[in-house]
């Protein structure tokens, strides 16, 4: 770091302390934090403690003794979850670590198209994703009745069930958390180092043991917790092939068969281990990584010598892209076969499109689509208000307890949407101060309360990564010529900020309209989201119905990701402008 550049970082250090300084007394951080802390308090941390108590009300810690006997399905059930999760990660880690050498390393006919596609399965709602998978790789599905076809067997061939099909859905979903971080971490390493290996003798496996791997630790590290947190949570999944032993299906399970008592020991368990996890990630997080003397050079792609390989890299090329694809061309291909056409065929005999026309004309059908849009847009516009204020108060303002607040933010996506849903049935069945004294089970509020509390993370993140990129002397030169603190903040920062708010306001929204783990859990009949009617047409045999539906949320989180897409390199370019006018 040159001297001019550790000037402009001390001088900014200074203005952030002064801004914090100043709403300038030392009482405005805890006037602002107050009332959100009271937030994360009774929508967040309260609503754990109602599930505790609630588990232990009635035989009080028997239920939790079940996790600690030698048999029993709570302990199956804990184990399963534990081996489906460190699974996934081994086989997610494989998938992205090795498309991420591939394609930032290798030059070959065929790369960009794979880079345009790769993160599409990722992009999918979980349950239109798991959906997806299960008519293309089940027993019921397409590649294994084509396969059936093909060789004449008595049964279909290739076709996943159980817990590999579980594995599967998250290998093909999860895999992008490995990819983005070693993909990064590739970018950053710097080429020389390599070089230097491989002239001091070394071979490839050594160079990859000794140099390559150091290096991308912290990247798979926090990848791999990641993406044993999220197969954690994992509901969907297990529910459409066939595994009923985790802990989110028993949490169901127990939950629907009236055992709310069993049902809050699960979550209770549940919680804990994700909110371990989420702490062994921020710790490792906040540690020393290692770090290279990198020079800024990235590594060139090599072209492959190999003639085979350049003959097989375009045929590979166009399979994986057909691979990428397809969750999303099945789900199109169903939206458009009619209900109950398609039972013993390898794909749907009749097509039709009065699918759409049903759910976008028949005032029941629509009601899915209207309940979903107006919960997520109330769940978002909380968010909003909520995220950014803490990610303001985190980022610019000195208090104790700021690690704190930045944890209860934190804990809300640390936990599984079953778990959040029976917090919200423990805390809230009966009236209390946070509810203004109404039940609110079983009315419209507590699935946009639900959808805020899981979402709200989305919209902190983004916030607080678009405010490190704000220099604070524009804040104080406006509050230097007058300004109050409030004028300053909302004509100043937040127009700056406007950017990366929008766009974790848009994948707050999307998330809101394609989430089920929590909805199923606490929806009524009068407010039956756009997942739980998908989840009740596919349990009627009204598939090509709950296709259209969950094609309609695809081509909605198509399109933010798009426009996310152009708002945050509009961010940053607004943010260079700035830089440049305060230099």
């Amino acid at each position: 770091m040159t001297a001019a550049s550790s000037t402009v970082l001390s001088r900014r250090a200074a203005l952030a302390r002064r801004l914090a300084g100043g709403a300038s007394s030392t009482w405005f951080p805890y006037l602002l934090v107050a009332p959100l802390a009271l937030i994360l308090w009774g929508y967040v941390v309260q609503p754990m403690l109602a599930t505790f108590v609630e588990s232990v009300s009635e035989d009080g810690v028997s239920n939790y003794t079940k996790f600690l006997s030698s048999s029993g399905v709570a302990r199956t059930s804990l184990i399963t979850s534990l081996v489906i999760s460190a699974a996934s990660v081994v086989l997610c880690g494989v998938v992205g670590v090795a498309m991420a050498f591939l394609l930032k390393r290798f030059s070959f006919a065929g790369r960009r198209l794979i880079e345009a596609f790769i993160l599409v399965p990722a992009a999918l709602p979980p349950l239109i994703g798991a959906i997806s998978f299960q008519l293309l790789y089940s027993e019921i599905g397409i590649l294994p009745r084509g396969l059936q076809r093909l060789f004449g067997t008595d049964s279909p061939v290739l076709a996943f069930d159980g817990i590999a099909g579980v594995l599967v859905v998250h290998t093909f979903t999860m895999y992008p958390f490995f990819y983005l971080a070693a993909s990064a971490a590739l970018a950053g390493l710097d080429p020389s180092v390599e070089e230097a290996a491989y002239n001091l003798g070394a071979g490839r496996v050594r160079v990859w043991r000794t140099v390559l791997l150091p290096m991308l630790t912290p990247a798979l590290v926090s990848a791999s917790l990641l993406v044993f947190m999220t197969s954690l949570a994992s509901y969907t999944a297990p529910l459409l092939f066939g595994v009923d032993q985790t802990m989110t299906m028993q949490i169901y399970i127990n939950r629907t068969n009236g055992d709310l008592p069993m049902a809050s020991t699960y979550a209770s368990a549940l919680g804990l281990v994700s909110i371990a996890f989420l702490l062994l990630m921020r710790w490792y997080e906040g540690r020393r990584s290692y770090m290279s003397q990198s020079k800024g050079v990235s590594a060139r792609r090599r072209e492959i010598s190999n003639p085979i390989g350049r003959w097989l890299a375009p045929v590979a090329s166009v399979l994986a892209t057909l691979v990428l694809l397809a969750p999303v061309a099945t789900i199109a291909l169903v939206a458009f076969s009619e209900d109950g056409s398609w039972t013993t065929e390898i794909i749907p005999s009749a097509y039709t499109v009065d699918n759409f026309v049903t759910i976008l004309s028949e005032p029941k059908a629509f009601q899915p689509i209207l309940n979903s849009l107006q919960m997520s847009l109330l769940a978002t516009a909380g968010c909003v208000a909520v995220g950014v204020l803490i990610a303001y108060a985190v980022r610019r303002l000195r208090f104790f307890g700021r690690s704190l607040l930045d944890i209860g933010v934190m804990i809300a996506w640390a936990l599984p949407g079953t778990v959040v849903a029976i917090n919200l049935i423990s805390a809230f069945s009966t009236g209390n101060t946070f509810s203004l004294g109404q039940a609110l089970i079983g009315t419209f509020w507590i699935l946009p309360l639900a959808y805020f509390v899981r979402f709200l993370p989305l919209v902190f993140r983004a916030s607080s990564a678009s405010l490190a990129l704000i220099d604070p002397s524009l804040e104080e030169a406006a509050r230097s010529l007058g300004a109050s603190w409030w004028r300053a903040f909302l004509s100043i920062t937040v127009r700056l900020m406007l950017p990366g708010v929008i766009v974790g306001a848009l994948l707050a929204f999307v998330h809101g309209v394609g989430e089920f783990v929590a909805s199923v859990l606490i929806y009524t009949s009068s407010t039956v989201p756009i997942s739980v009617a998908i989840n009740n047409r596919m349990y009627s045999f009204e598939i090509g119905t709950a296709a259209a539906y969950g094609m309609l949320q695809v081509l909605l989180i198509f399109v933010v990701m798009w426009f996310s897409g152009r708002l945050e390199n509009g961010g940053r370019a607004a943010s260079r402008r700035a830089e440049q006018w305060t230099n």
